[in-house]
């Protein structure tokens, strides 16, 4: 079963050597629950997002429009990052509040787990970066949530900070990359600038800009889908798919349940019932349980100070 250790091994510490030694560009599908991060994990990736979007979507049943909390999203946060082994980055939307709340939410991100936290510059309540009614706070404020972000790293959080923008939706690119350098220079480890709408955008952020950037491949979102050593090229060294899981698996849960309106049975859809046990983690379930297996005709050892049973003649009074 998975587990993190603690000092130079931590999920941030991990990330920090990834993005420093890493030549490739880090291809990061996104998670919403323990389970989609355990097969991230299983397939060979070396990190994951826990994609707000998708939280909202599989926690609530609602849209990613600033509906679900801090609480809940730290509390799914925090299943997800004990379920691998590989640094998860987590979506802090703007924060939940103003600066001070900033510096809450990251010590938050930081104790569920967290390898890295991403706060973005919208108005309350956020949208998806794709979507329709976004709106940013003025730069300043957008910087002080970053500065806060950053402080609360600086004072003993372990965690990275990931600085994301929104503004190219309504003030245009130059305001973005402005922003974008101003959380570069406020001390954000990984920048992000939202929804680029070509890829002429895209090479001017990273060239314009110093730092480590994100990529965000929405499939028929605004930014052109790229293939990842394009982006690369480009000089992305993080490319997040945040919601290409979640599509897959509605798209075969509504296959499957139509089948099954219709009279039929998804068979040939699905995991033989032994593999299926394998990945939700049973075989290394009943393998640990083995190592704590009491030999047949031995009793296991009684804690010390347990009281010994209560004799059959003194058990009619006692009950």
């Amino acid at each position: 079963m998975p587990h993190r250790a603690p000092g130079p091994k931590s999920p941030a510490a991990r990330l920090r050597t990834m993005l420093a030694a890493r030549e490739d560009i880090l291809v990061m599908p996104c998670c919403f629950d323990a389970l989609s991060a355990r097969l991230i994990e299983a397939a060979g990736f070396p990190l994951t997002f826990m994609s707000g979007f998708a939280v909202s979507a599989v926690r609530l049943g609602l849209p990613d429009t600033g509906l679900i909390s801090y609480g809940e999203m730290v509390d799914q946060g925090r299943n997800i990052c004990s379920a691998v082994s590989i640094p998860v980055i987590g979506d802090g939307d703007t924060g939940y509040g103003n600066a001070v709340n900033v510096k809450r939410s990251v010590r938050g991100y930081a104790d569920a787990g967290f390898a890295a936290v991403m706060i973005e510059d919208q108005v309350w309540p956020k949208r998806c970066g794709h979507t329709r009614g976004k709106q940013v706070v003025p730069r300043q404020e957008a910087i002080a949530r970053v500065r806060a972000a950053v402080d609360a790293r600086q004072e003993g959080a372990d965690i990275l900070i990931l600085a994301r923008t929104d503004a190219r939706a309504g003030e245009g690119l130059t305001e973005a990359l402005t922003r974008a350098q101003a959380f570069a220079a406020a001390g954000a480890d990984i920048l992000f600038v939202e929804a680029p709408r070509s890829e002429d955008e895209m090479a001017r952020i990273c060239a314009e800009v110093p730092g480590i950037h994100m990529a965000n491949m929405v499939e028929n979102g605004d930014t052109p889908m790229r293939p990842p050593a394009h982006l690369q090229a480009l000089g992305y060294r993080i490319v997040a798919y945040p919601l290409t899981l979640l599509s897959a698996a509605i798209r075969a849960m509504r296959e499957s349940l139509d089948v099954m309106k219709a009279g039929g049975h998804p068979s040939d859809r699905l995991l033989d019932f032994a593999e299926l046990r394998r990945v939700v983690g049973f075989d290394d379930y009943y393998a640990e349980e083995a190592r704590y297996a009491v030999p047949a005709g031995k009793a296991a050892p009684r804690s010390v100070g347990a009281p010994a049973s209560t004799p059959a003649s003194r058990r009619g009074a006692a009950e």
